[in-house]
């Protein structure tokens, strides 16, 4: 069953997604302010205005500002400021309601013809009737029929406009439609209306508030034109329309009239800009791609100190090396991400990186090709590739590496596969511009690399697009794409995570072919260990951020040293003969702990069975063992003597007799105890 969400907790997610992104931009912040300082003006005017909006001074006529008449006074000597701010709260709120109209129709509207197939034939024709019509015409025929009733006249402009709101409305509201949470939604028993107002509507959200934004401010200048031309707020009533007309009559014998008015309206009209665009910003937008001075200046300083840096010692430039040292990424000015990530692959060889999800891998892994997140860069370290420190690198630079001498093979294929474009011209356009080759060569080349990877029939599949293939064809042209470039390092983010076992093992099998037959390495993000005893050759285990073991795969599989990677592999069941299979897998309790969790001492201590008050204090990676892998244990030696094992959490009396010999009773006693504990 999906579970139902109250409305009251996604309500207030979309308030405070929206007060964040007022906060974070400046102009927003400053809009907001200005319609809260001139509504709040406007609704205590009684208690504060020094004049009624009705009294003359008869010896202050068309004066500029004074000690008495701060903004000055009319052509009959009534006080700017008082009418100004008295007519304020009637023009924003009667504004509000074309808003409301318009928006809230064409909401509805959307919503409905994105339900049903006939209901969006007939609704889009009436609308198609309604932007057809003179919506000024309509407005001044109004007006003579009814008067000048600013409300109805607002109501009637918002009916107009629901009309463009619709068109906008209902391709996002179609596209919500198709998504799999809502076809779970509809298999779970919802109705057309509770999948709408449950599952599209918070997904329109964000153009639901910027097309508010822009709306208000629309009505505003209508209804001030309207007040322009004669069709405003009956004599003696002000309006801000009404004001800037008289002004307009006097521009030449006080033309200060004309200031206050105007310089109002538009602060109020860019106020209500301010806030649509504030609001229309993507989620991650408000992190913005440039970071704060202080953070670009201390990014500076520490990218020329790494491209300063003395490579270490003993490990000279060589061609398709890959040289990670002292890694760390982390948000701009704030929580750190991955901290002292250090590993090499060598050319053509595989680096598997394991873990659970959030444990740093992708983020590692982007990093490889400066493809970090907005808000997110490298913050210590060296990326070493053919000597050069890509972490100090710039755009331009990493614009010559990607795609030529690094690659990357994402999780999902869709991702790199533009669905308004055929595999050939895809495919074709990165082989020109990576290797700068004519159309007829690319064509060949292109047909070529299907065929590298295990495309036979490479003419059709030119032609077809993303969509059309299956997804297992879809991850091979996309390995082909990655291809394109002749790249010697290739970043592989889970490439077979989303696939059948069948396909799985072929697209391992040519990554292994491409390997051997190129002499290119790989980064293999997986969370498979079969897959990493499949093709990897190294293996960097990484848990909150760190690499905890490092070393070959067949000293990390046969003889791991950390108590995670002994606890991954316990929990494993292909890691497992079948007459050693226990009755019960081992399981690791808790959960890998969010970064700004992070403690100061051992990052696993929390969810490890040997853990103690040497755990307590950093650990750095040290050498282990006769292989030439690291470990960050302080007990990696001591575990690896008493040949200890990690335990299921609630160790069964069926299995106790399972326990190793060899281990010592103080540590069962130990063991047991905290689990039961």
């Amino acid at each position: 069953m999906i579970p139902t969400l109250p409305a009251t907790p996604r309500k207030t997610a979309l308030t405070k997604l929206s007060g964040h992104r007022l906060v974070s931009s400046s102009a927003g912040l400053a809009g907001t302010l200005w319609l809260a300082v001139i509504v709040a003006a406007s609704l205590t005017a009684p208690w504060w205005l020094p004049f009624k909006t009705e009294d003359q001074d008869f010896t202050a006529v068309l004066s500029g500002p004074t000690a008495a008449h701060w903004l000055g006074t009319d052509e009959l000597g009534r006080d700017i400021l008082s009418r100004i701010f008295s007519s304020a709260a009637e023009t924003l709120g009667t504004s509000f309601i074309t808003v409301m109209v318009g928006v809230g129709l064409g909401t509805v509207l959307a919503m409905a013809a994105a339900n049903s197939q006939r209901a969006e034939g007939i609704i889009s024709r009436g609308t198609e009737i309604m932007m057809s019509l003179p919506g000024t015409v309509i407005i001044l025929a109004v007006i003579g029929a009814v008067g000048t009733n600013i409300p109805l006249i607002m109501a009637i402009l918002g009916v107009l406009i629901s009309a463009g709101i619709y068109r906008v409305m209902l391709g996002q509201a179609k596209s919500l439609q198709s998504q799999l949470y809502v076809d779970a939604a509809k298999v779970d028993g919802l109705s057309p209306l509770a999948i709408s107002v449950r599952h599209v509507l918070p997904g329109l959200a964000t153009t639901i508030v910027v097309q508010s934004a822009l709306i208000f401010a629309v009505g505003l200048l209508i209804q001030a034109g309207l007040a322009f031309i004669g069709f405003g707020p009956p004599l003696p009533q002000p309006s801000w329309g009404g004001m800037i007309q008289s002004a307009s009559q006097h521009v030449y014998d006080a033309p200060w009239l004309m200031v206050p008015t105007g310089v109002v309206l538009a602060l109020t009209v860019l106020a209500a800009n301010a806030i649509g665009n504030a609001l229309g910003k993507a989620p991650n937008a408000t992190a913005s791609h440039l970071p704060s001075a202080a953070i670009r200046r201390k990014r500076a300083a520490q990218a020329a100190a790494a491209a300063t840096a003395t490579p270490v010692v003993g490990d000279p430039p060589m061609a398709g090396k890959l040289s990670v040292r002292g890694l760390s990424v982390g948000v701009d000015g704030g929580t750190p991400l991955v901290t002292d990530v250090s590993f090499d692959v060598e050319p053509g060889t595989v680096l598997g990186l394991v873990g659970e999800s959030g444990c740093g891998k992708t983020m590692t892994a982007l990093s490889l090709m400066g493809l970090l997140p907005s808000g997110v860069a490298v913050t210590d370290g060296q990326i070493l590739w053919n000597g050069k420190n890509l972490a100090a690198a710039t755009d331009t630079d990493m614009e010559a590496i990607r795609g030529r001498d690094i690659a990357l093979i994402s999780q999902e294929p869709m991702r790199a596969l533009d669905p308004m474009f055929t595999v050939g011209y895809q495919l074709t356009s990165a082989i020109r511009r990576l290797r700068s080759v004519g159309k007829t060569e690319a064509n060949h080349e292109a047909l070529s690399l299907l065929e590298k990877v295990g495309i036979v029939d490479g003419g059709r599949i030119l032609k077809a697009y993303p969509h059309q293939i299956s997804g297992g064809m879809a991850q091979r042209v996309a390995i082909a794409l990655a291809l394109s470039g002749k790249p010697r390092l290739l970043v592989a983010d889970e490439p077979t995570t989303a696939l059948d076992v069948t396909v799985q093992a072929e697209i391992l099998s040519l990554l292994r072919s491409l390997v051997k037959d190129t002499g290119m390495s790989v980064v293999m993000v997986t969370h498979d260990l079969g897959v990493v005893a499949d093709i990897c050759d190294q293996v960097a285990v990484m848990y909150a951020g760190q690499v905890v073991e490092n070393g070959g795969t067949a000293s990390i599989l046969d003889d791991p040293r950390h108590p995670y990677t002994l606890a991954l592999l316990a929990a494993d069941p292909h890691a497992t003969t079948a007459h050693e299979m226990p009755e019960r897998l081992a399981t690791i309790k808790g959960q890998v702990p969010q970064p700004k969790d992070w403690p100061i001492g051992c990052r696993f201590a929390a969810r490890c069975q040997f853990a103690g008050s040497a755990c307590l204090v950093p650990v750095p990676l040290l050498p282990s063992g006769s292989d030439v892998g690291l470990v960050r244990c302080v007990k990696a030696d001591e575990l690896a003597v008493e040949g200890l094992a990690w335990l299921p959490t609630d160790v069964p009396t069926s299995l106790q007799h399972t326990v190793p010999a060899e281990v010592p009773a103080r540590h069962l006693l130990d063991i047991t105890e905290k689990d039961m504990a």
